[in-house]
């Protein structure tokens, strides 16, 4: 047992491939040299046509999946299919971090208007500005008279708190509804781990930003 575990920790491989894909299966978020080697192993074992299925998907995957033009949501072209959905209300856009927070909201199959997708929260810890979130393109539909609300759906964090404010202030004055979801997310979730009749109530019942500031400071 002593042996194995420092064989492990000591990673002395009999096999410069088996090594290089160690090391890249470890570089992927959440898993350890470990769990790299049992994978790595998973897939010594598999056959081969199931192997290549798997490398040709990661390539596609890297190569041929995009950013939506209009909302920032992942998409194999151009404009993603809900930006290209006809019975989508174009005038309702939900301000969401991320593509995961997107997948959520659907599940919910309680919300039709389109997104805007950040890709990321002002976070100076981390060295993430305001230029770093992608709100050009909705700043873009809104000066067009495109939009009519926006709800701001972003993580009860800290730094969701702290991007959701500056969002409000590039648009509060620009003639649409601001409002936020209610606080069925608790504070300091995300919304990829809501339940979806939460994050669908949550949506539901949102309130206008100014009043929910206010309810955050009483």
């Amino acid at each position: 047992m002593r042996f194995r575990a420092f064989y492990l920790c000591a990673m002395d491989f009999s096999s410069k491939y088996l090594e290089k894909a160690v090391q890249e299966i470890a570089g992927l978020p959440g898993i350890g040299r470990k769990t790299a080697l049992r994978l790595a192993l998973h897939l010594l074992r598999r056959d081969k046509v199931e192997v290549d299925a798997l490398a040709e998907s990661l390539v596609d995957l890297h190569d041929k999946v995009k950013r939506c033009n209009s909302c920032g949501n992942l998409s194999d072209r151009a404009i993603c299919a809900i930006c290209e959905n006809p019975s989508r209300e174009s005038s309702l856009v939900c301000v969401v971090e991320d593509v995961r927070d997107v997948m959520a909201i659907e599940n919910t199959g309680q919300y039709r208007g389109i997104y805007q997708v950040l890709g990321a929260l002002i976070s100076p810890m981390d060295g993430v500005g305001p230029s770093e979130l992608n709100l050009e393109s909705l700043l873009e539909k809104v000066d067009k008279g495109e939009v009519k609300e926006v709800i701001l759906a972003l993580s009860t964090t800290m730094e969701g708190e702290t991007t959701a404010f500056y969002v409000y202030k590039k648009l509060k004055d620009r003639g649409l509804t601001l409002s936020t979801i209610a606080r069925g997310i608790s504070v300091g979730d995300q919304l990829e781990y809501a339940d979806e009749l939460t994050l669908a109530r949550s949506i539901k019942n949102r309130l206008p930003y100014e009043q929910s500031v206010e309810q955050n400071r009483s």
